[in-house]
């Protein structure tokens, strides 16, 4: 590898408009890749994605340097380039998080599947000892998602029955599991 060539040095490596691309991003590189990386990890909050966004438009001056107008404002050019690789990574993030699929709960532990259980156990018992159809109309409404119409279809009952079943349904399974409950914290 050639050594990074002195920019005050000799005068035809010193003037920035005789450099070919190689030559330009290896002497940019050693005077600006600390600043511009301390630049962008302060736009993004760290260091990271802050050395791709400056590798990244390092990259794009080595492409785009025999196009440039002005080789001495190179470094306002990756500084420019540093800023706007940066806003685009912010906005990838916000795109990601508006769109982030909530997070998986986490596994109830023991003690929560104990009082789940004992909650469903309560439920089912109470459920057990309502009327036939009233159990019929909760399951169908509350386990199957089954609409009033279908329920009454299902049955061959009205929809105002429908309705009324639901209504007592829950009344005595409300009344059951206070019962339980009361019964439960006096032990």
């Amino acid at each position: 590898m050639r050594p990074v060539p002195d920019p005050v040095g000799d005068s035809a490596v010193a003037e920035p408009s005789r450099w070919d691309a190689d030559q330009a991003v290896r002497v940019l590189y050693g005077t600006h890749w600390v600043p511009m990386v301390r630049l962008a990890a302060l736009l993004l909050g760290e260091s990271g994605t802050a050395e791709e966004v400056v590798q990244d438009a390092f990259v794009a001056l080595h492409g785009r340097w025999n196009r440039l107008q002005d080789p001495h404002a190179a470094a306002g050019y990756l500084r420019a380039s540093v800023v706007n690789g940066c806003r685009s990574v912010q906005r990838h993030r916000q795109v990601e998080l508006r769109h982030r699929q909530p997070a998986e709960p986490e596994p109830a532990g023991p003690e929560e599947r104990a009082v789940t259980s004992s909650e469903t156990r309560q439920v089912m018992a109470a459920l057990d000892r309502l009327p036939q159809r009233q159990r019929e109309v909760l399951v169908l409404r509350y386990y199957a998602d089954a609409s009033e119409a279908d329920i009454a279809d299902l049955l061959g009952i009205t929809r105002g029955a429908v309705k009324s079943h639901a209504h007592r349904g829950l009344s005595a399974l409300r009344t059951a599991l206070s019962t339980e409950q009361e019964g439960g914290s006096r032990s």
